[in-house]
């Protein structure tokens, strides 16, 4: 039996596969964690981050896919002053559904392409 951790390093392993980032269209990664959820975007050639939100740096408050959806908004305007406007999307191991479904979809408000 594999622990729920081996299970989770497999599916985000199976989604990176696919999916690589450059500087010009870098990957989106989403960390969902009970309380909150963290994105930011990655080269991957270089090995770098370019860009960064959580939910700890805003001051939005209400049920959690609300704030999740600000916070993709946030990344897309940090996105948009770094000059990046199509990204990658990396759900990891989550689903794309909830908090991580509204991160994108405030991302796509904000102005990413994806």
């Amino acid at each position: 039996m594999k622990t729920k951790r081996e299970q989770a390093q497999r599916r985000a392993h199976r989604v990176r596969a696919r999916i690589n980032g450059t500087a010009e269209c870098p990957r989106l990664s989403v960390k969902r964690s009970l309380k909150h959820i963290y994105a930011q975007l990655i080269d991957d050639t270089a090995g770098r981050t370019l860009a960064a939100a959580s939910d700890k740096e805003i001051t939005a408050t209400g049920k959690p896919v609300e704030v999740a959806k600000v916070v993709g908004a946030k990344l897309a305007e940090k996105a948009k002053k770094a000059g990046i406007d199509q990204v990658v999307f990396d759900r990891g191991s989550n689903r794309y559904m909830g908090r991580v479904a509204a991160l994108a979809d405030g991302a796509r408000e904000g102005g990413l392409n994806f």
